[in-house]
């Protein structure tokens, strides 16, 4: 009698999970009990083959299962811009993972809240942002500084072998940190006694040393296979040991704030709030000032230290790893492809033909590089699985009806994989984004940003940089490989694309000596 309960029992629970459960939802891969198609993932590339053969069966949307919970995936262009543009409010929430609290201590920041906190947040970072020059020329002058300070580093090692990324980790982090909190990570540091003597000297740099081994961290937890999976499936979550999983996220969340809870008491200290309405320098001084201005009106939750710290770090994570990432990633491509390095600077040579500074006003004259930068973003495709939206209301997909708080992914991975738009995407081609004419041409399917009401709020700054960092460089520069050889450009990382450290030999350009 036993086994048939048993029997019973273990055959209604895979009807359930392989049938009823799917039946409302459109088509879409199998999922395992527990795991759902979590684990198609973890072979690499991540995920980026099995969304391509998922969306040639079933079509431009299709059902993937995070654990037990479905997620209609939109794996096309026009599905996307039908769903996440043109019905915005719909797809406007964000998914929340219970990792997320382990991390931000609450529902916090300006990526992962929902309703008025996420609206009133974003308007005031991009607003700030607007104010501080983003995208204009004062933006330009400090990007271009940072410039300078990495054609000074590689400079000294012209002809010999050295690694590329730590040069541009530190120029990227001195953008984004002039941005927050005013300062360089070379600038100086000193306090004194009363008498004249030195209390204290220290470096910015080994401030940013210690920033970086804190934002690092969760890049490397990220990457285990077990811990993606317990940030989605409750159940591993639960079994997992605290040492393998909950303790490392909350010692991350009480480095990261203890740090930005420093450098947040320090501007405080240094600001005058005798003038709310004065010229604010950086975004920490200017949301110090609106929060002093709330607490005045009465309102002592919207702006709190909590909410700033984790805007610091969500600013950090989308202004330093995205750009830097994508940066090494075009050195990386270039030095695969020399023959793409010969036209790069025959154009350089052509248009710029000196050393000077490229700025954004030689952008229009610059196509090749351009498309160049394009498909760099297109190739390094940074998020093999992308963020998860939730619905905000009931709606109908391809006829399904999807209730409200199911999972939505706009899957951009698999639209700039697009054989239809991108034809043979597993190939380095810069021409696809030039006209026959040379000229550069608009693809709307380029959307390494994503799109809708939740795209990159910092696009306008990561687009800048790329431009800027990138055509300065091969400007100024000709790489060739060191002797270890070609950098790996191996994407077996689950859930985020870094290239791994890597050398090459620098020359000075011919026009550029």
């Amino acid at each position: 009698m036993f086994f048939v309960l048993l029997f019973t029992s273990f055959t209604f629970y895979l009807v359930y999970e392989l049938y009823w459960k799917r039946k409302n939802f459109p088509r879409g891969p199998c999922p395992v009990p527990v795991f759902g198609n979590l684990l198609a993932l973890n072979n690499p590339p991540p995920g980026y083959e099995a969304f391509e053969r998922w969306r040639k069966e079933y079509g431009d949307v299709y059902t993937f299962w995070i654990g037990s919970t479905p997620h209609i995936v939109m794996s096309s262009y026009e599905k996307i811009k039908e769903t996440f543009v043109r019905d915005a409010d719909t797809y406007i929430n964000k998914t929340r993972l219970p990792s997320s609290d382990l991390f931000r201590g609450g529902e916090f920041g300006v990526i992962d809240p929902n309703g008025e906190r996420w609206r009133d947040h974003r308007r005031f970072v991009l607003s700030t942002f607007r104010d501080f020059g983003f995208g204009k020329n004062l933006m330009q002058e400090k990007i271009l500084l940072e410039v300078q300070e990495v054609f000074s580093k590689f400079d000294a090692t012209i002809g010999s072998e050295t690694e590329i990324p730590p040069n541009f980790d530190n120029a990227v982090a001195n953008v984004i940190n002039q941005l927050l909190f005013g300062f360089r990570f070379d600038e100086v540091t000193w306090e004194f006694l009363a008498c004249g003597y030195i209390l204290k000297f220290q470096t910015r740099q080994e401030l940013y040393n210690k920033l970086k081994s804190i934002i690092n961290t969760p890049e490397e937890l990220f990457g285990k296979p077990i811990v993606f999976l317990a940030m989605n499936v409750r159940i591993i979550e639960k079994i997992l040991p605290d040492s393998m999983y909950q303790k490392p996220f909350k010692e991350f969340r009480d480095k990261c704030f203890s740090y930005f809870g420093e450098l947040i008491e320090d501007r405080r200290k240094e600001i005058d709030f005798g003038d709310l309405d004065s010229e604010s320098l950086d975004y920490v001084e200017a949301y110090l000032k609106e929060q002093r201005k709330r607490e005045i009106a009465g309102d002592t939750e919207s702006f709190s230290d909590a909410q700033l710290s984790n805007i610091c770090l969500d600013l950090w994570f989308a202004g330093l790893s995205t750009t830097r990432n994508t940066i090494t990633w075009a050195i990386s491509f270039m030095l695969h492809h020399p023959e793409i390095q010969k036209k790069v600077h025959e154009e350089l040579r052509k248009v710029i033909g000196s050393d000077r500074l490229i700025t954004t006003a030689d952008k229009n004259n610059l196509p090749y590089m351009n498309a160049f930068i394009n498909e760099t973003q297109r190739c390094v495709n940074l998020v093999p699985l992308n963020t998860q939206h939730a619905t905000t209301r009931d709606t109908v997909i391809n006829g399904y009806r999807i209730p409200k708080g199911t999972g939505v992914i706009a899957q951009i991975s698999t639209v700039l994989n697009d054989e239809t738009v991108f034809p043979d995407h597993k190939s380095f081609k810069p021409e696809r984004f030039l006209d026959e004419q040379g000229k550069l041409k608009k693809v709307e399917e380029l959307i390494p940003f994503s799109t809708g009401k939740r795209q990159c709020l910092g696009e306008g700054l990561a687009r800048m940089e790329l431009f800027l960092f990138i055509s300065n460089f091969f400007n100024r520069y000709e790489v060739s490989p060191s002797k270890e050889g070609l950098p790996s450009l191996d994407k077996s990382c689950v859930s985020r694309i870094a290239p791994r450290m890597f050398s090459a030999v620098l020359r000075r350009s011919d026009h550029a000596s």
